[in-house]
Protein backbone atom coordinates (compact mmCIF):
# COMPACT_ATOMS: atom_id res chain seq x y z
CA UNK A 1 0.00 0.00 0.00
CA UNK A 2 2.07 3.55 -0.87
CA UNK A 3 2.40 6.12 2.13
CA UNK A 4 1.34 9.23 2.06
CA UNK A 5 3.64 11.87 3.32
CA UNK A 6 1.77 14.96 4.89
CA UNK A 7 4.33 17.19 4.48
CA UNK A 8 7.26 16.25 2.44
CA UNK A 9 10.47 17.97 3.29
CA UNK A 10 12.84 19.86 0.31
CA UNK A 11 15.87 20.99 1.00
CA UNK A 12 17.48 23.74 -1.28
CA UNK A 13 20.92 24.44 -1.41
CA UNK A 14 21.36 28.15 0.21
CA UNK A 15 23.79 29.04 -3.37
CA UNK A 16 20.43 28.43 -5.47
CA UNK A 17 17.90 29.52 -3.09
CA UNK A 18 20.50 32.97 -3.98
CA UNK A 19 20.53 32.83 -7.40
CA UNK A 20 16.35 32.10 -7.28
CA UNK A 21 16.16 35.27 -5.42
CA UNK A 22 17.51 37.33 -8.13
CA UNK A 23 15.02 36.58 -10.58
CA UNK A 24 11.54 38.70 -11.01
CA UNK A 25 8.79 36.65 -12.16
CA UNK A 26 6.39 39.05 -13.52
CA UNK A 27 2.50 37.00 -14.55
CA UNK A 28 -0.37 38.07 -16.54
CA UNK A 29 -0.67 39.48 -20.13
CA UNK A 30 -0.93 42.57 -22.01
CA UNK A 31 -4.11 42.75 -24.44
CA UNK A 32 -4.07 45.83 -27.16
CA UNK A 33 -7.23 46.03 -29.41
CA UNK A 34 -6.78 48.03 -32.15
CA UNK A 35 -8.52 49.85 -34.67
CA UNK A 36 -8.34 51.11 -37.96
CA UNK A 37 -10.99 53.63 -39.04
CA UNK A 38 -12.57 53.60 -42.10
CA UNK A 39 -10.88 54.75 -45.42
CA UNK A 40 -12.59 55.47 -49.02
CA UNK A 41 -9.85 52.54 -50.18
CA UNK A 42 -9.30 49.14 -49.45
CA UNK A 43 -7.11 48.78 -46.56
CA UNK A 44 -4.63 45.79 -46.18
CA UNK A 45 -3.10 45.16 -42.45
CA UNK A 46 -1.29 41.95 -41.25
CA UNK A 47 1.02 41.92 -38.23
CA UNK A 48 5.11 40.17 -38.06
CA UNK A 49 5.61 38.49 -35.02
CA UNK A 50 8.15 40.78 -34.17
CA UNK A 51 5.90 43.08 -32.79
CA UNK A 52 6.83 43.96 -29.28
CA UNK A 53 5.81 46.60 -26.07
CA UNK A 54 9.00 48.19 -24.71
CA UNK A 55 9.10 49.44 -21.02
CA UNK A 56 10.29 52.99 -21.60
CA UNK A 57 12.14 52.99 -18.09
CA UNK A 58 13.85 49.48 -18.30
CA UNK A 59 15.30 47.05 -20.92
CA UNK A 60 11.84 44.65 -20.43
CA UNK A 61 10.49 43.66 -23.70
CA UNK A 62 7.26 42.58 -23.92
CA UNK A 63 6.41 39.95 -27.10
CA UNK A 64 3.63 39.39 -28.94
CA UNK A 65 2.28 35.21 -28.14
CA UNK A 66 -1.37 35.91 -29.70
CA UNK A 67 -3.23 37.32 -32.43
CA UNK A 68 -7.00 37.61 -33.55
CA UNK A 69 -8.70 38.89 -36.77
CA UNK A 70 -5.48 39.84 -38.09
CA UNK A 71 -3.54 38.09 -40.58
CA UNK A 72 0.29 37.21 -39.32
CA UNK A 73 2.94 38.20 -41.69
CA UNK A 74 3.30 37.28 -44.65
CA UNK A 75 -0.63 37.09 -45.05
CA UNK A 76 -2.51 40.23 -45.61
CA UNK A 77 -5.80 41.13 -44.05
CA UNK A 78 -8.48 43.31 -46.37
CA UNK A 79 -10.29 45.50 -45.04
CA UNK A 80 -13.03 46.86 -47.43
CA UNK A 81 -13.57 50.38 -47.80
CA UNK A 82 -15.71 52.40 -45.43
CA UNK A 83 -15.24 50.02 -42.73
CA UNK A 84 -14.11 50.46 -38.96
CA UNK A 85 -11.87 47.51 -38.26
CA UNK A 86 -10.92 45.90 -35.20
CA UNK A 87 -8.72 43.69 -33.75
CA UNK A 88 -6.84 42.44 -30.93
CA UNK A 89 -3.17 41.39 -30.08
CA UNK A 90 -1.56 40.14 -26.58
CA UNK A 91 1.49 40.85 -25.43
CA UNK A 92 3.49 38.78 -22.27
CA UNK A 93 3.14 40.67 -19.41
CA UNK A 94 5.04 43.58 -18.40
CA UNK A 95 6.57 44.16 -15.32
CA UNK A 96 5.08 45.61 -12.58
CA UNK A 97 7.33 48.91 -11.99
CA UNK A 98 6.44 49.74 -16.21
CA UNK A 99 4.47 52.85 -16.60
CA UNK A 100 4.62 54.28 -20.17
CA UNK A 101 5.62 51.89 -22.50
CA UNK A 102 5.76 51.88 -26.85
CA UNK A 103 4.32 49.40 -29.18
CA UNK A 104 6.54 49.10 -31.93
CA UNK A 105 6.34 46.38 -35.29
CA UNK A 106 10.16 46.09 -35.68
CA UNK A 107 10.58 45.53 -38.97
CA UNK A 108 12.45 45.68 -42.33
CA UNK A 109 10.33 48.45 -44.29
CA UNK A 110 8.95 51.31 -43.65
CA UNK A 111 4.98 51.68 -42.23
CA UNK A 112 5.32 49.31 -38.98
CA UNK A 113 2.53 49.55 -36.49
CA UNK A 114 4.18 52.08 -33.98
CA UNK A 115 2.54 53.69 -30.73
CA UNK A 116 4.81 55.61 -28.34
CA UNK A 117 3.89 56.25 -24.65
CA UNK A 118 1.24 54.37 -23.74
CA UNK A 119 0.39 54.85 -20.33
CA UNK A 120 0.06 51.80 -19.04
CA UNK A 121 -3.67 50.79 -16.70
CA UNK A 122 -4.31 48.33 -13.87
CA UNK A 123 -6.33 46.62 -16.30
CA UNK A 124 -3.91 46.32 -18.93
CA UNK A 125 -5.57 46.21 -21.26
CA UNK A 126 -5.76 49.11 -24.11
CA UNK A 127 -7.65 50.71 -27.19
CA UNK A 128 -5.19 52.21 -29.50
CA UNK A 129 -6.10 54.00 -32.80
CA UNK A 130 -3.74 51.98 -35.92
CA UNK A 131 -5.23 54.19 -38.16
Amino acid sequence: MPVIIDNPVVKIAPEILKELSTFTYEKGQVVVHGLTKKTTETQYIRIWPTTFLFDLHSDHISELIYYEKISGFPIWTEIPRNVDYRFTLIFEGLPKSCTVFDLTEVIPQSCGFYVPSVHRNEQDVYFLDFS
